[in-house]
């Protein structure tokens, strides 16, 4: 069973992720609550699989996906904000996220982008 972990500052979109991924038992999830949990947890919990929101206090996605995948390049991010703008998705997928998915999103576009990584 794969491991998801879920970066989000807010909590009911950490449990809307949570809910897609066990409604299609995709697997067990972790969670943390800004940038700077999820670079400690990632290297503790060692996930399949990373949900990470932008915007976040303390350390943001973009920051913290470069802290991981420093570590681990090989490591699978998918990126998530509200903001859809064109600069941040290209700056997400510059750090090394591997697809990114826009607020308020569709069940559906979330499996998807999990299962397209999880091959």
């Amino acid at each position: 069973m794969s491991k998801i972990m879920i970066v989000d500052d807010a909590a009911f979109m950490r449990m809307m992720i949570k809910d897609i991924i066990s409604k299609n038992n995709l697997g067990s999830v972790i969670e943390a609550e800004n940038g700077a949990v999820a670079v400690e947890k990632y290297f503790q919990e060692n996930p399949d699989l990373v949900i990470m929101d932008i915007t976040m206090p303390e350390m943001d996605g973009i920051q913290a996906v470069k802290a991981i995948r420093a570590k681990d390049p090989n490591a699978k991010i998918i990126m998530c904000s509200a903001m859809g703008q064109q600069a941040m998705v290209i700056e997400a997928i510059q750090a090394g996220a591997k697809d990114f998915i826009v607020k308020p999103f569709q069940p559906d576009r979330v499996v998807e982008a999990i299962k397209k990584l999880l091959k």
